[in-house]
């Protein structure tokens, strides 16, 4: 039996990060970005030297900026206290709170 049998979410999370065109698939894709950062700086603060991780890190962050940066751009502020800016009005009444 494949994999994806198995899961069915399995596929369902793997597919939806390549559908940019809905806000619940971006968030999730963010969440998972997010996920992935927060994992991999807990075990830099046991593993430093661990070069291959430091790599992954550093390929993730530009990663999870470039996809809030475009939810931002199209859905409006995603957090709050100085990490992220409004345009033309204050927007966070705009839209669902995240």
């Amino acid at each position: 039996m494949d994999k994806n049998q198995e899961n069915p979410q399995a596929q369902k999370v793997t597919t939806t990060a390549y559908n940019n065109n809905n806000q619940e698939d971006m968030l999730l894709e963010i969440q998972q970005l997010q996920f992935t950062a927060i994992e991999l700086n807990l075990y830099l603060d046991t593993h430093p030297d661990d070069q291959q991780a430091l790599m992954s890190y550093n390929s993730i962050v530009p990663q999870l900026k470039q996809r809030i940066a475009s939810y931002e751009q199209l859905y409006g502020p995603l957090f709050h206290f100085g990490l992220s800016t409004s345009q033309l009005s204050w927007q966070w009444i705009n839209s669902p709170w995240p």
